[in-house]
């Protein structure tokens, strides 16, 4: 048993004194300067910027994309989305909100749903444009909410949804 443990003992110290050694011998120091520079601030203005141009066109596209669709191929793309919200007229809170009459509400505005934060703090109204922006990545349109599902990344599918919800309400806005 002795033995053993001497000898356990001996490999842990003789794995330090080479690390040790090691170290010695191949002494890297870091550089002063890094060799590759980031400017930081352009390429900050230069993201937003394609952001901001990237938002502008999902949101002017989509309209264009309502005359491909219809309400029915979005009752279709819905069915995704039964799984956590109701969008019958009377229909109660799932995981998520009722979405009957979404179009044209405010972002929090059910009284018996218990929102995120996140969400209330967003507040803006439920437009077709941001409707859309948020149907691409929840999370990153509005940070901080409860909705973790990943987004629809096919435009015609967003479309689609949109003018189904739209249809679902009792003043459905009108589609330009």
């Amino acid at each position: 048993m002795n033995k053993i443990v001497v000898s356990v003992a001996f490999a842990v110290i003789l794995l330090i004194g080479i690390n040790k050694i090691a170290d010695t011998i191949y002494n890297v120091e870091k550089p002063e300067k890094s060799a590759y520079q980031v400017t930081s601030s352009t390429t900050v203005d230069s993201t937003n910027t394609s952001e901001t141009n990237s938002e502008n066109l999902e949101s002017e596209s989509i309209m264009a994309l309502f005359a491909s669709v219809s309400a029915t191929d979005g009752a279709k793309v819905f069915s995704k989305c039964k799984a956590c919200h109701s969008i019958a007229k009377d229909g109660g809170n799932k995981i998520g909100p009722a979405l009957w009459g979404v179009i044209g509400r405010n972002a929090g505005a059910v009284t018996d749903y218990k929102y995120s934060k996140a969400m209330l703090a967003h507040g803006k109204k439920w437009s077709f444009e941001e409707m859309n922006g948020f149907l691409i990545k929840p999370k990153e349109w509005v940070q901080g909410t409860k909705m973790s599902y990943a987004g629809l990344k096919d435009a015609k599918d967003r479309a689609a949804v949109i003018l189904y919800m739209n249809e679902n309400s009792d003043n459905p806005l009108p589609v330009q």
